[in-house]
């Protein structure tokens, strides 16, 4: 009789709360670069587990859909990317393979950063031709501080509908980061005034949120066709730019080629940067603060010198 009553005590508890049992299980997030799994384990703290697909030091066109991935994927509740077709050759195929209804387009699980700032670089005429282009503009929005914030209350607000019973908890997280955010953009801020107008030489077509930001003015990038190395007639014609426009600095990213940064440095002498681009991209960038403190800390050292 005692067994019988405490079976049917622990059947009824659990048709009365089963929501409570969910709930105290950590959520899962599959963020596809390393700065919104940083953004991510930010807001979420020890109520999330985050996986990043990329590291820091990789290029998020161009990876593969991994069975591990596909593994995580299938067990998200939140999938956190970019966006704006930066994942296009290898997200879909994970979505495909078992993604749960909720990390679906339109889903509060499903975030594509770029759906949810201002978009910069919106190409007027779609052509193969013209290389590496994004239909719904540059995808690299975390390089504006700014969208960083905007993005902070975007997860919050999907991490409290999707796990309401720690609402609160990733509410009081977003107080904390924003508090905090606000202080470092205000003395980014103030250090950007010596970086502007600050004429630099780009690898890729991929820091216009930094440039418009900081103030950086670019010059040209050593790519003519985005995503295709450059020709040498090209690279003929960015020499003669950088030697008469006062360039200051060449900027590349980690996971780009070194080939043509440093043959023009060789030609010129305008020394070559590699910034972090995202948290992990560099040994000192190890979380949203230090991504931005970095950035600016090495293009400073640039600006110093004679």
């Amino acid at each position: 009789m005692k067994a019988w009553y405490t079976t049917l005590l622990v059947v009824t508890l659990g048709a009365l709360f089963p929501l409570s049992a969910v709930a105290q299980e950590p959520v899962r997030i599959l963020a596809c670069e390393p700065e919104w799994a940083a953004l991510a384990e930010e807001i979420g703290g020890d109520d999330v587990i985050v996986h990043s697909a990329t590291h820091g030091r990789q290029d998020a066109h161009h990876i593969r859909a991994r069975p591990s991935l596909i593994a995580k994927v299938r067990l998200a509740d939140i999938v956190f990317c970019s966006g704006a077709e930066l994942e296009v050759g290898w997200l879909p195929v994970l979505m495909q393979r078992g993604a749960r209804r909720i990390v679906q387009p339109g889903q509060p699980g499903h975030i594509m950063a770029a759906d949810h700032v201002e978009v910069m670089e919106r190409p007027e005429v779609i052509d193969r031709s013209l290389g590496d282009i994004h239909p719904s503009g540059n995808p690299h929005v975390h390089l504006d501080p700014r969208n960083i914030a905007t993005l902070a209350d975007v997860l919050a607000n999907r991490l409290a509908r999707i796990d309401p019973s720690r609402s609160d908890a990733y509410r009081e997280r977003l107080a904390s980061f924003q508090s905090r955010w606000a202080d470092a953009m205000a003395g980014w801020q103030k250090r950007t005034e010596r970086l502007r107008g600050m004429k630099v030489i780009v690898h890729h077509k991929a820091w216009p949120y930094l440039l418009h930001w900081s103030g950086l003015k670019r010059v040209t990038a050593l790519e003519r066709v985005s995503g295709i190395p450059p020709t040498a007639s090209h690279l003929a014609e960015v020499f003669e730019l950088a030697r008469n426009s006062g360039t200051k600095v060449i900027i590349r990213a980690p996971f780009e080629p070194v080939d043509a940064s440093d043959w023009l440095f060789g030609k010129t002498a305008i020394p070559v940067v590699e910034l972090p681009f995202t948290v992990g991209g560099h040994p000192e960038a190890q979380d949203l603060f230090s991504l931005f403190d970095v950035t600016l800390t090495l293009l400073e050292e640039v600006q110093d010198r004679p």
